[in-house]
């Protein structure tokens, strides 16, 4: 039976045709037309003229420096080593003359040919042997003519050098012959010159190799393929060199996806016969769910050597630009912005967790500008190098610790209500896009440097019985608007879940860095939702892949990352480094110069406040009453306010009383001065920049 695929647009009524019984067309005649050359053309992926490598200073310079080392240690082994060798050769010089002599006698006398010649003999096989022998007597003849040449050049030679060449030449050539007759003479199975580098030989990648390793997975469209003689993997490019490993990438077969491939990656470790560290299965973001790019490192990422931090021993940074922090599988520097975006970091314990967030800080302490506001509520001190830079610092998760915390949060709260007034007030050619700048920074009377909050195992704060509310309140404050006006908050937790890290905060953090986690719940709430349907599973590290995590920020895809190893005594050695520079640029502050946070004074915000006491049902209160409910409502702050200090208190917010009528106690009306609630609440919007207040 006929099977078309396209209707056919002379068909009236193909729903009517299909219920009458008829074969339904549905392919066009001659076939689906192609696309024209031009459409190909402009829809071609283009591969790189020059290869990355090749474009990338940093890698090339990488390179040379590596070249040179080798080439440096390479002689430097070998020159400590001469007089032994040339001992060593010289023992084995009459070793190596006497093969040299009986390998010229052998040479001379045919010595090669004599089994083939014995051969022909034992199987009386008259007419080669008599081939072989008038063919040795012809090599013979003429190997004697050279080699009595030979003897009598080389003895002239020796005797014209022995009688007129001066001693240092005669010393010269004795040694260099000494040499290679000992380099002759020397056993085949013990060298006396050893390799200085044992290079590391990673086996090639090529398609067979892909092919099986694929095949191993026990994925059935796969096996399907291979076993009818196809191969299950479709190369869409040639198996080329990248960084420190080989890539292949193809399409999987229909109904494969890449994520398929990477809940096998142990087994497709095992078909490579590679370890789990060097096999990295990634999709290609632009193509569709089959398309896999598969890179086979030479070395175990998590064991590769790294290459030297640039900020290590020198360097500033500005946190509007990006900085270095970590490699990823090819060995090349990820860079990251700790300007304009809030951050999460998770994982289990034990894998890295507070040493990235460490040389997160460590970065931001090299901005002399920058004000530090560092919390490590797991109390061990892995965060106590940035103490000596940090504007505010606690460890601990002690009451006087949170009270600290508590009071340090609201104090940012109010300085981001500052920043906002200040950056809307400022001209459009100064701010046009009205966000802190690293120009706007720089500018000291706009108090606009840039802050850096950083919190180790954020959890306690969120799990507070007490105050764990406001903390969520006031880091979801900071989460969504503190990024344009230059506050960032970083948040740590080996917890990760909807408790530890509250959907306001998760959902609106920026940057995301997810180092091993036992979960996809877990892994989702780090990298977002569906980030383990679409392969990205942090789940796939193993315990070894200490500092190894997914990094999803600076507007790119979840890449793979190995952050920078920075131990106790190295950050210590930084954090010096940054404490000068802010010295040198005057900027240290807070618990840096020995300064604490005083205790508050009972706080309050007289615009909630008002807004509690005057009931949603009422349009309009007199200030008398809002004072008494004010009073009612916090004694030990609105004792003994009068109806005039309500008026002034409420003047700067914009709140402006007027008439308002109402009944006394004694049920006669009157017109006293009073507020309106709408104002209130316009006011609350205005301060707190978002209509919910309203």
């Amino acid at each position: 039976m006929d099977r078309g695929r396209t209707a056919e647009a002379s068909d009236p009524d193909p729903a009517a045709a299909a219920a009458a019984g008829e074969v339904i067309n549905v392919d066009q005649p001659g076939g689906t037309p192609s696309p024209s050359l031009t459409d190909r053309a402009q829809g071609a992926k283009r591969r790189p003229v020059i290869p990355a490598w090749a474009k990338s200073r940093q890698e090339f310079m990488q390179a040379g420096k590596g070249v040179a080392a080798y080439a440096y240690h390479v002689a430097t082994y070998h020159a400590v080593r001469t007089p032994w060798y040339g001992l060593c050769l010289t023992a084995q010089a009459p070793r190596g003359a006497a093969r040299f002599i009986g390998g010229t006698l052998r040479w001379v006398a045919d010595a090669e040919g004599e089994p083939f010649r014995q051969a022909a003999a034992a199987h009386e096989d008259i007419d080669d042997y008599l081939k072989l022998s008038r063919q040795r007597d012809r090599r013979v003849r003429w190997r004697t003519v050279v080699a009595v040449v030979g003897a009598v050049v080389g003895l002239t030679t020796a005797i014209t050098l022995y009688v007129l060449a001066p001693t240092w030449l005669l010393a010269l050539c004795g040694a260099a012959v000494a040499m290679a007759l000992g380099w002759l003479g020397q056993p085949a199975d013990a060298p006396i010159i050893h390799r200085a580098v044992e290079v590391p030989r990673a086996t090639r990648l090529t398609s067979d190799i892909v092919l099986r390793a694929l095949g191993s997975l026990g994925i059935a469209a796969i096996n399907q393929a291979q076993s009818k003689g196809a191969d299950g993997f479709k190369f869409t490019a040639p198996i080329v060199r990248d960084g420190a490993g080989w890539r292949a990438e193809g399409d999987l077969p229909y109904g494969v996806t890449v994520t398929d491939v990477i809940n096998r990656r142990d087994r497709l470790a095992s078909g490579l016969r590679r370890p789990l560290g060097c096999v990295w299965p990634e999709a290609v973001s632009e193509e569709h769910t089959g398309r896999l790019a598969l890179w086979v490192g030479d070395q175990d990422m998590a064991k590769a050597r790294k290459p030297a931090w640039p900020l290590l021993k020198s360097g500033a940074v500005d946190l509007f630009k990006s900085a270095p922090y970590g490699t990823d599988q090819r060995g090349r520097w990820v860079e990251v912005t700790l300007m304009y975006i809030s951050g999460i970091i998770g994982a289990i314990p034990r894998m890295g967790k507070t040493f990235l967030l460490r040389l997160l800080l460590l970065i931001a302490s090299l901005d002399p500008r920058a004000e530090l506001h560092v919390y490590d509520l797991k109390g061990t001190g892995d965060l106590g190098p940035l103490e000596r830079v940090a504007h505010s610092y606690r460890a601990g998760d002690d009451d006087e610790e949170i009270q600290y915390a508590l009071r340090d949060l609201r104090s940012l709260r109010e300085e981001l209500r500052r920043r906002a007034k200040v950056v809307r007030n400022l001209p459009r050619d100064i701010c046009p896009e009205s966000k802190v700048t690293s120009e706007l920074a720089d500018k000291k009377s706009l108090r606009l440097h840039p802050i850096v909050v950083g919190t180790d195992e954020c959890q306690v704060w969120f799990e507070h019985p007490e105050h764990g509310k406001e903390f969520e309140e006031i880091c979801t404050d900071l989460t969504k608007r503190g990024p344009a006006l230059g506050i960032t908050l970083v948040l740590a937790t080996q917890r990760p879940d909807a408790k530890s890290l509250p959907t306001g905060i998760s959902a609106n953090a920026s940057s995301r860095w997810c180092l091993k986690v036992m979960g996809q719940l877990e892994n989702d709430m780090v990298l977002g939702t569906s980030a383990y349907q679409r392969g990205v599973r942090a789940t796939m590290f193993a315990w070894g892949d200490k500092g190894i995590h997914y990094f999803v920020g600076e507007g790119a895809d979840a890449r793979i990352v190995a952050a920078t190893y920075i131990d106790a005594p190295t950050a210590d050695l930084i954090a010096r480094r940054a404490y000068k520079l802010r010295e040198a640029a005057g900027t240290l502050s807070g618990h840096a110069l020995g300064e604490e946070l005083e205790a508050e004074a009972p706080s309050f915000d007289l615009l909630r406040d008002v807004a509690v006491v005057i009931a949603a049902n009422e349009s309009k209160a007199w200030n008398e009453t809002v004072v008494s409910r004010l009073e009612e409502l916090r004694p030990d702050v609105y004792a003994g306010w009068a109806p005039e200090q309500l008026t002034s208190a409420l003047k700067p917010y914009g709140v402006r009383t007027v008439q308002v009528w109402g009944t006394t106690e004694d049920g006669k009306g009157a017109n006293r001065r009073g507020i309106r609630r709408a104002d209130v609440l316009a006011a609350l919007a205005e301060r707190d920049g978002s209509a919910d207040a309203a």
